[in-house]
């Protein structure tokens, strides 16, 4: 075994590790970390069939799975109430909030936005924390399927890296 190539796979395997407890607390786009050091990976090692099939499905997972985050969040938000517009708000409150005051404000920034919308929206305290509870909940969800995703690509890239290799013999 090349000890280069093996530094390389741990090296690669110690950052989506380290990815994917940035999901916990979503200090870093881990999935996208992921990605990019799936795609260093592979260029490095120079892709062929099975490996550039394997980092397609590990692009499309990221995608999914940076996609799936706001649609969790706001279908959750919206089940308890809370308007188009309130989540739309909650989306650019936690973009904002995520330079503001990393590494939580995203997502206090987005609970806060959707409250305050929807208590100026229906003038009632309860309507307005359903609405947060919702979208609370949502980012709960969010946050297992990122995580299973993140998963997903680990064992993807383990494959990639030490099953092909072993059977390429």
């Amino acid at each position: 075994m090349n000890i280069g190539l093996l530094g390389l796979q741990i090296l690669v395997l110690v950052i989506m590790v380290v990815s994917l407890a940035s999901l916990v607390v979503p200090i870093l786009p881990g999935l996208v970390i992921m990605w990019v050091a799936t795609l260093i990976y592979g260029l490095l090692t120079h892709f062929d069939l099975a490996s550039g099939i394997i980092f397609g499905v590990i692009t499309l997972l990221m995608l999914a799975g940076n996609i799936s985050d706001n649609i969790v969040m706001g279908a959750s938000a919206r089940q308890r109430g809370a308007s188009w517009l309130s989540i739309g708000i909650s989306i650019v409150a936690a973009i904002a909030g995520t330079f503001i005051w990393p590494p939580f404000g995203g997502f206090v920034f987005a609970l806060v936005a959707v409250f305050v919308v929807e208590l100026i929206r229906w003038r009632e305290l309860r309507k307005a924390w359903e609405a947060l509870r919702g979208m609370a909940t949502g980012c709960g969800w969010s946050f297992v399927v990122r995580f299973s995703i993140g998963l997903l690509i680990i064992i993807l890239f383990l494959i990639w890296a030490f099953l092909l290799p072993a059977i390429r013999g």
